[in-house]
């Protein structure tokens, strides 16, 4: 049994060295996980074909491919080119579990790799804005930290050939839930979520973020896993009717709730430009827009209000409109200044 290096970099890297690439694609993840020889001629077949037939039996409209880099990636162009020709809808998300953008594009179909390699994959998941977006929640405020990190890690979007179409979450099942991460603090996982629900990017969101649940900050898949509450003949705390759930529970809930619902009908974040102004302040404030609407949302991780000058944001802000803070249902009136509350998340609905 010879291992994986996990050196994802070797695929790219011009200076790797044949061992170490080897090593990396040919390397079992685990020793009770074997390879399957994806370069023998019958056995790719095979596995392109039953992915087909399953993508028919089940009547899938999506396959997330674990684990991607890891395989050959000659087999990867083919059995993704195969699939996407008998189903020119389908989506496959591919894990390339990098926070570096430069690894995870490699991936995505219609990059104009420098090797020339051609990828059929049409979405990636978005590692790399994951991993910014804790970084800026988490750490004080300065001129290199904070929201900066998270502001320059999306205006990398440039390197992908459709960073519309990648997926965006707040965790999955092999990561501590947001919640624990954020400290357990409320107004952080409301920045996260409206982030998550408002920016580009197709958002995922795993079971039981609706409710906050909770797992040590370190990798425990058994309790990062645990059972959604409810459902069950004797169940104490219900979250499908709200039984025995506590107040921030509830409020998780209801914020989810109202975001998703919001969402069914907003075009500008369905399929809007987007546009954001560099951090000040310890704030954060984008727009995404198209002829029909115009969202901004705003965060502010300070202790204490924060006033915005609106004239900054004239470029794409027209004077004097009205908006609805989606959250709390309140109008609120675009005229000169906007006043974010203390560690407060505003998503300005303006039609």
């Amino acid at each position: 049994f010879i291992g994986t290096n996990h050196s994802r970099s070797t695929v790219q890297d011009p200076y790797a060295s044949k061992i170490d690439s080897a090593q990396f694609t040919d390397g079992w993840f685990v020793d009770s996980m074997p390879d399957l020889n994806q370069r023998h001629p019958l056995l790719a077949t095979y596995l392109i074909q039953n992915s087909i037939w399953w993508v028919e039996y089940a009547n899938l409209s999506g396959i997330r491919e674990d684990t991607y880099s890891y395989a050959d990636k000659q087999f990867l162009s083919e059995w993704a080119r195969r699939i996407m020709l008998e189903y020119p809808q389908f989506n496959i998300v591919g894990e390339e579990w990098s926070p570096n953008p430069l690894i995870v594009s490699y991936w995505q179909a219609g990059k104009q790799n420098k090797d020339g390699y051609v990828s059929h994959t049409p979405a990636m998941l978005d590692f790399p804005l994951y991993d910014a977006m804790l970084k800026a929640l988490n750490d004080d405020e300065s001129w290199n930290g904070g929201w900066i990190g998270l502001y320059e890690m999306l205006s990398n979007d440039h390197i992908y050939a459709n960073p519309f179409n990648l997926v965006t979450f707040e965790g999955n099942h092999d990561t501590a839930r947001i919640f624990s991460l954020l400290n357990e603090d409320i107004n952080l996982y409301r920045m996260a979520i409206s982030y998550l629900l408002t920016m580009r990017g197709i958002p995922q969101m795993f079971y039981g973020t609706e409710i906050a649940m909770q797992s040590p900050k370190f990798r425990d898949d058994g309790k990062v896993r645990a059972d959604f509450p409810g459902g069950w003949a004797g169940d104490k705390v219900n979250a499908f009717t709200g039984q025995g759930l506590h107040a921030t529970q509830k409020s998780a809930q209801q914020l989810v709730k109202t975001l998703l619902n919001w969402r069914k009908t907003a075009t500008a974040i369905h399929s809007g430009k987007l546009m954001h102004f560099a951090p000040e302040n310890g704030t954060y404030t984008y727009f995404r827009y198209n002829d029909k609407q115009m969202v901004m949302v705003v965060m502010n991780k300070q202790s204490e209000p924060v006033t915005l000058d609106l004239v900054r944001f004239s470029e794409v802000l027209p004077h004097g409109k009205t908006a609805t803070e989606v959250i709390s249902g309140k109008t609120i009136k675009l005229d000169k200044q906007l006043t974010v509350p203390a560690r407060g998340t505003l998503v300005l609905d303006i039609r």
